[in-house]
């Protein structure tokens, strides 16, 4: 205060007395009142287009960043009250600025190391498969197994399984597994390796299937929810614990690259959770990670309470704004890629998914009276609970367990899940309105998957495929995610994780293989498909209040990009490139040095 006296006498009794001094003198007061208000930022963004991505969506400048927190939102002229002597300024030229993306369905850990062992190519043909057998077949010593995984039938030009024939001819000295998640098809060497012959059964209460040919009885290769009656000893090479933290340091960067702040790993192990907890106490992470723990529903009750006490008594179930174990997930049916999603009608004899059976439905994996015995449990220690439920079949029975339990007590406060909720109905819909139930999708599968199911199911059982419009018209809080398991980037994963891929399905609905929009009145807006990577993920993990938009108050994660996604050409939102990523108002990428 007395430099700030001695400044008035010195412009009021030296030799600068005219009017520039008195604006000069009150220019000064204004700027030391204001900080005497409130300390100065650590960054400022000005010159932005900033999405709020409020209830209003509102459109901002400039914003303000101090203690990792978003400090303040407005003009360029509110916000440069904010900035001090050491505030870092960045000029967003006019670029748009999202809060930081969330992806609501990966599994990190294991995709990070998928390709430890050896690259693997993109397949999208019988052809390309049966050559990639070949290869490994050239590059293993005779009876090592050859092992593929998640290269799914309906991205295939075929649209089919390849044949255990094909497999012998392209490996035949060489036990041969295609595993499509919860099922498989294996060569002759396999079968005859595993034991499986025309007189193996499946022990009692088991849902799965061995497929035999109608007509000699024998097993046609095909596994469908008993992949684990395949005896594989695996060739791979596997990565210690050091190359494991490095490469999921590694994947997280490159979530970071595409926008990604947040995650929710969907099925995570004690040792998973380990390694989230070790990078945690390092300092190592670079996105947020909401963890659903993993649940085995065929243990008895007993036993998955005593699962239930011990990740609740976990440090992590405590809230945490890095990792927080708050969700657990059990899988109740198979999948609609594989042929073994759980209908409400008969699937029908099937040469793309090798069904001879005209009545077959489908895997339901859970008793319905056990299902909703375990969500009771769940939401009982305090868990959000979900569970993989692709078909419309799965959907309801996992939405009569949630409704069951509202019987005893409210659910709508433990926000019960569905996760993929892939086939759905209208009565579904009306239902998860009334429970306050959640759902997690991956718009991405009606891209790359959409032309193939179609063809199986046709254009009336697809009405409520992922159906966007009528969840957010019914007030159902529906979150985006990629179901990433497999390789590092975001277009050539398995299942790929750019969100702005995710969003452009969204405004489109247009399946990769052709063929007119798949229901285009269920397409949304913009603005809408961004909430569907912020805000509504922010919902789905209870942190609705602390990111997932950029008021007052939140997290500083925000990115900045190239492009409009608003305006621009629907065609453009999938080029987009993210020019920097922040989290927690610390630039994580590109990382420094770039």
């Amino acid at each position: 205060m007395s430099r700030f006296c001695g400044l008035i006498q010195w412009l009021l009794t030296g030799a600068v007395r005219g009017l520039s001094g008195l604006v000069f003198l009150f220019s000064i007061a204004g700027s030391v009142l204001v900080q005497g208000q409130q300390p100065p930022a650590d960054l400022v963004v000005l010159n932005g287009k900033i999405a709020l991505v409020d209830k209003e969506f509102h459109i901002v400048e400039a914003l303000a960043v101090r203690d990792g927190l978003v400090a303040a939102t407005g003009s360029n002229a509110e916000i440069r009250r904010w900035i001090g002597p050491n505030t870092e300024q960045l000029d967003a030229q006019g670029k748009l600025v999202l809060p930081g993306l969330i992806d609501s369905h990966v599994h990190p850990i294991d995709a990070a190391v998928f390709e430890f062992d050896h690259p693997v190519p993109e397949m999208r043909s019988i052809a390309d498969v049966l050559a990639y057998v070949r290869q490994r077949a050239g590059q293993l010593p005779a009876g090592e197994w050859i092992e593929l995984n998640q290269v799914f039938i309906t991205r295939l030009e075929e649209k089919r399984y390849p044949s255990r024939k094909e497999l012998d001819e392209a490996a035949p000295h060489h036990p041969v597994i295609y595993r499509t998640g919860p099922d498989a098809m294996l060569n002759s060497l396999a079968l005859k390796l595993s034991g499986i012959d025309r007189n193996t059964t499946l022990p009692p209460g088991s849902t799965g299937r061995i497929e035999k040919d109608p007509v000699t009885g024998e097993p046609t290769g095909l596994l469908r929810g008993v992949t684990y009656l395949a005896k594989v000893r695996s060739p791979l090479k596997r990565p210690g614990h050091e190359e494991r933290l490095a490469a999921v340091r590694a994947l997280l960067r490159d979530y970071n690259s595409v926008g990604i702040t947040s995650i929710a790993d969907r099925s995570t192990s004690d040792s998973e959770l380990a390694i989230y907890q070790e990078l945690l106490d390092k300092g190592q992470l670079t996105c947020r990670v909401f963890v659903y723990y993993a649940l085995d529903p065929n243990q008895p009750l007993a036993q998955i309470e005593e699962r239930l006490a011990r990740a609740e008594a976990h440090p992590l179930h405590a809230y945490n704004p890095w990792v927080w174990l708050r969700g657990v997930k059990v899988f109740l049916d198979g999948g609609m890629l594989t042929g073994s999603a759980y209908m409400r009608q008969p699937w029908g004899v099937s040469s793309i998914y090798g069904i001879q059976d005209p009545s077959y439905r489908g895997e339901l994996k859970i008793d319905p009276e056990k299902l909703y015995q375990i969500a009771r449990l769940v939401m009982q220690h305090g868990f959000q609970m979900t569970a993989h439920a692709v078909g419309d079949g799965a959907v309801h029975t996992l939405l009569e367990a949630y409704d069951q339990v509202d019987k005893q007590f409210a659910v709508r406060e433990h926000r019960p899940c569905v996760t993929h909720a892939n086939f759905m109905s209208r009565e579904a819909i009306d239902m998860m309105r009334r429970l306050g139930a959640v759902a997690d999708l991956q718009p991405v599968w009606l891209w790359l998957d959409g032309a193939t199911l179609r063809q199986q199911f046709g254009e009336q059982r697809m009405r409520y495929f992922q159906p966007y419009r009528s969840l957010f018209d019914a007030g159902v809080v529906v979150g985006g995610g990629s179901d990433h398991m497999q390789k590092l980037g975001s277009f050539r994963a398995v299942n790929p994780y750019n969100p702005f891929l995710g969003m452009w399905v969204t405004l489109t609905r247009q399946p990769r293989a052709g063929g007119p929009p798949l229901h285009p009145e269920e397409i949304i807006t913009r603005e809408e498909a961004i909430r569907l990577y912020t805000i509504n993920n922010a919902f789905l993990s209870f942190e609705e209040q602390k990111k997932g938009s950029l008021e007052a108050g939140k997290y500083a994660d925000f990115i900045l990009l190239d492009r409009d996604i608003l305006t621009c050409p629907v065609d453009e939102i999938p080029n987009t490139k993210v020019l920097a990523t922040y989290l927690a108002g610390r630039k994580v990428f590109p990382p420094s040095g770039r």
